[in-house]
C-alpha cells in the first residue's frame, strides 16, 4: 500500500474544549470551533478544513491546466459551502462556485468544469471512501 503522504498527519487535543493542534511534514494547524458551539474560534473547524481542502485541490489544479494551455487567466476565485440532509441516510452536498478574473470563452468553460472534478480531492469525495480506525 502507497500512502498519499510521505508522513502522516497528526493531531492533539488538551484541556481547552475544542482546540486542536493538527501537525503535518513541516507545519502546524490550529482547529477550533465557533464560539456558537462554545468553541474560540481560533482556526478553522473541521468542516471549514474540508472545504479548504478541495478549494486548494481545485485551484491548483485549474492553474496547472490553464498555465499549460497557455491561457491568459490571472485569477481563479472559489467558493465552497455545504448543506446536509439526513433521511435512510446522511447525504452531503458540497456547492462550489468557480469565477475568473476575465472572460473565458463557452468552451474554455466547459472544459474547466471538467478539470475541476478531476482534482484529486473531488474524486476522492466522490469516491468510496473506508475509514479504518484503531484504538
Amino acid at each position: 500500500m502507497t500512502y498519499l503522504l510521505e508522513q502522516d498527519i497528526t493531531g492533539h487535543i488538551g484541556l481547552q474544549k475544542y482546540l486542536c493542534t493538527i501537525s503535518w511534514r513541516n507545519g502546524h494547524l490550529i482547529m477550533d470551533e465557533p464560539e456558537s458551539v462554545e468553541g474560540k474560534a481560533l482556526g478553522p473547524d473541521p468542516y471549514s478544513t474540508l472545504l479548504a481542502s478541495l478549494a486548494g485541490c481545485t485551484l491548483s489544479t485549474l492553474r496547472m491546466y490553464i498555465d499549460r494551455k497557455g491561457w491568459v487567466i490571472p485569477e481563479i476565485n472559489i467558493t465552497l459551502n455545504a448543506t446536509q440532509e439526513t433521511g435512510d441516510e446522511l447525504t452531503t452536498t458540497i456547492t462550489r462556485s468557480i469565477t475568473f478574473s476575465t472572460e473565458i470563452t463557452t468552451e474554455q468553460k466547459e472544459r474547466l468544469l471538467i478539470i475541476a472534478n478531476k482534482c484529486p480531492v473531488s474524486k476522492i469525495l466522490k469516491g468510496n471512501i473506508i475509514i479504518n480506525t484503531k484504538l
